[in-house]
């Protein structure tokens, strides 16, 4: 989360050309309802850019969410990095007593969190990137039921991510329009699971 690095190649799926507007949207739709089920200061998503071996925030609501968007870092570093890497969520109540917690980088993105949980983005047994929800309500820390959610969450957001961009992994058809029936059909998964969680409250 460096203040300033160079963009990713062009033939990126993260690089401007691929980050349609459709997925945009969707990604922001997930981070907006990720916080307000949780009750989160702020929620993030950041995909794996496999060619630099880098995590992106490619949508924040909240906290950061004017300046964060386009900034990477190190996949191995933080938290964000040992979910993206162990493919399993992780909540920590006290960030300040977490060994994993990286305090510089989140110090360089003008927001540290007292509290986080994460969970990965998994499509076809492939990480696509990690879910974050920071200083969530104290009724959400320190729950495992609360961390499933989180995890099932990520789990239908990486599907509707997946209708979108069928190969992740494959500049021609990540940088694709996405047609009207799949952009439905992404958002309605992202619907009927904020339902289901709602509903568990």
């Amino acid at each position: 989360m460096t203040p300033k690095t160079e963009s990713a190649p062009a033939s990126s799926p993260l690089s401007p050309a691929a980050s349609d507007t459709p997925r945009n949207e969707l990604l922001q739709s997930v981070v907006e309802v990720a916080r307000a089920i949780f009750g989160a200061a702020a929620s993030s998503v950041l995909l794996l850019d496999e060619e630099t071996d880098e995590l992106v925030f490619r949508a924040v609501s909240g906290e950061g969410q004017e300046f964060l968007v386009g900034r990477r870092f190190p996949a191995g570093r933080g938290i964000a990095g040992w979910v993206a890497a162990s493919g399993e969520p992780m909540v920590v109540d006290d960030l300040s007593t977490d060994p994993s917690f990286d305090r510089s980088l989140a110090e360089s993105t003008e927001y540290v969190p007292d509290s986080l949980m994460a969970a990965p983005l998994i499509s076809d047994s492939r990480v696509l990137g990690v879910l974050e929800v920071l200083d969530a309500s104290p009724q959400a820390r320190s729950s495992v039921r609360e961390l499933d959610l989180l995890a099932m969450f990520a789990r239908q957001a990486a599907a509707a991510l997946r209708v979108i961009t069928p190969e992740p992994v494959a500049p021609a058809s990540a940088g694709r329009a996405l047609e009207g029936a799949e952009r439905e059909d992404a958002l309605r998964l992202l619907g009927s699971l904020e339902q289901v969680l709602r509903g568990t409250d």
